[in-house]
């Protein structure tokens, strides 16, 4: 008689709340291999159909989450604009072209678009080609005015103005403002090859070839320097480079927005042919001015599926500002408002939240792990759950994560959104376990060698895919 009731026994057993603050052995011993104590990490995981969490570890501490925060911003706007919102790159004109010539100016106006790559730049020119257009008379004006937003300094972050994830957002992005170079050994003498067009801009290769082996700091042994001068800029490459690094790609953002943008279409309107009288420089559309043609971006979820997966900074916040683009230029300050009150209107209440720039490229923004807890356990209930968790990496196989935990139990079995800064690690997302029961997970590390925390972070990923029914949570008070 007792052997029959133990099933139903184990199974109110398994039904009974249990607080659990601990962590499990291997989280523990990983934070202690990397010196990490465990009053400076917050962890929560939850299943995802409401049962009681298996770990609540510092979980209502207020923290930096780092790129974790875009989970924030992409649900807001999965949920706020829809999966299918797309942005449209805009082309004005004021009067017609006679004889292939335009004599007048020629508007473009942003919306905000995050991904719009130099192909669609070269696919709205070659559109105003075949309109008819060859010569144009006037200027090329560049109508941002979809943000209002002041400018930043790139360098102010980390003390790399160059590197692309410092671009700020832009009511016009081009290309990211972003220029890709390819560096390649060459009889012993480095190459240094402009894949990204810029007329004006002059690359002045002066790498020398470095000996050994291509470290994974490879970047950092390449300095480049702009340069003006009277007939445009020169781009100077200095430092070493390996041979055996073989042929690599650098991507920079070494122009102001202006700058990168006028070269950039000067460059490709002179391949398809064209020739531009005047500047390329900002303004706005003028009233009476008559739409020519258009581009529509990719749809809202695949901008989410690039920023969540390669964790693409200045798309965060281009999305971010977009949410604040209601019927008024953006501002960060209309985004955070809407933000808020979207959270309000689902009875998401975080008071502890510091919303800066939606991205997570910050030193300001907080969440406690508690909240991002919620916030994916919401997300799991709502309607456009299934593009939001395809928006993260994949364990071990895409993304951030396809070097992480390859070939563990977790591998495949987990969607992480990572995040890194000095001092910041951290991640959240979804986890099966080994009997498919999802769970929330949310990982984070405020401490001055966080960076040492991946193991840690991996291990209670890998622990939730191990689980099995009945297994105990672990104990309390592993402080």
């Amino acid at each position: 008689m007792f052997a029959k009731l133990l099933p139903a026994l184990a199974l109110i057993g398994l039904a009974l709340p249990a607080a659990a603050d601990g962590l499990p052995p291997d989280v523990l011993k990983s934070l202690k291999a990397a010196q990490i104590p465990a009053a400076q990490v917050a962890v929560v995981v939850q299943p995802v159909d409401g049962a009681p969490p298996l770990v609540a570890h510092n979980a209502s501490q207020p923290m930096n989450p780092a790129s974790v925060m875009k989970l924030l911003t992409t649900y807001a706007a999965l949920d706020l604009l829809g999966p299918a919102y797309t942005w449209k790159t805009t082309v004005w004109t004021e009067q017609a072209p006679t004889d292939g010539v335009l004599d007048g100016n020629v508007y473009i106006r942003g919306s905000g678009d995050p991904r719009f790559a130099i192909e669609h730049l070269w696919s709205l020119l070659r559109q105003l080609r075949v309109r008819g257009i060859q010569q144009i008379a006037g200027d090329v004006v560049l109508d941002r005015s979809a943000f209002n937003v002041p400018a930043i300094d790139p360098g102010a972050f980390d003390d790399k103005p160059m590197r692309p994830y410092n671009v700020g957002p832009d009511g016009l992005l081009l290309n990211f403002r972003a220029m890709r170079f390819t560096l390649l050994p060459d009889n012993g003498k480095p190459r240094v090859l402009m894949e990204t067009p810029s007329e004006g801009l002059r690359v002045d290769n002066q790498l020398r070839a470095g000996n050994g082996d291509c470290g994974s700091n490879w970047k950092d042994l390449v300095s480049v320097r702009l340069v003006p001068e009277n007939n445009g800029n020169r781009l100077e490459f200095t430092g070493s480079y390996a041979a055996l690094c073989g042929e690599r790609s650098l991507n920079l953002a070494p122009l102001p927005a202006d700058a990168q943008a006028g070269g950039l279409i000067r460059a490709l309107w002179k391949e398809l042919g064209g020739s531009i009288n005047g500047q390329v420089r900002a303004g706005t559309v003028p009233v009476g001015a008559r739409l020519l043609t258009q581009h529509e971006s990719a749809p809202l979820a695949d901008a989410a599926r690039d920023i969540n997966k390669f964790s693409n900074n200045v798309m965060a916040r281009q999305v971010f500002l977009t949410l604040g683009n209601n019927d008024a230029p953006a501002t960060a300050e209309r985004s955070k408002q809407r933000i808020a009150e979207w959270l309000a209107g689902r009875r998401l209440r975080f008071g502890e939240l510091v919303l800066d720039n939606g991205s997570g490229l910050s030193r300001s923004e907080r969440i406690s792990a508690d909240s991002m807890n919620r916030l994916l356990l919401d997300a799991w209930k709502s309607p456009v759950m299934p593009e939001f968790i395809a928006s993260m990496p994949i364990v071990g196989i895409d993304g951030t994560m396809k070097k992480r935990l390859k070939e563990a139990t977790a591998t495949g079995r987990a969607h992480i959104k990572t995040g890194t800064l000095d001092g910041v690690k951290t991640a959240a997302g979804y986890a099966l376990d080994a009997q498919g029961r999802r769970y929330a997970v949310t990982f984070f590390i405020n401490h001055p060698k966080a960076q040492a925390g991946a193991a840690a972070i991996d291990a209670l990923i890998d622990w939730v895919a191990q689980r099995r029914l009945g297994e105990k949570a672990p104990p309390l008070d592993n402080e």
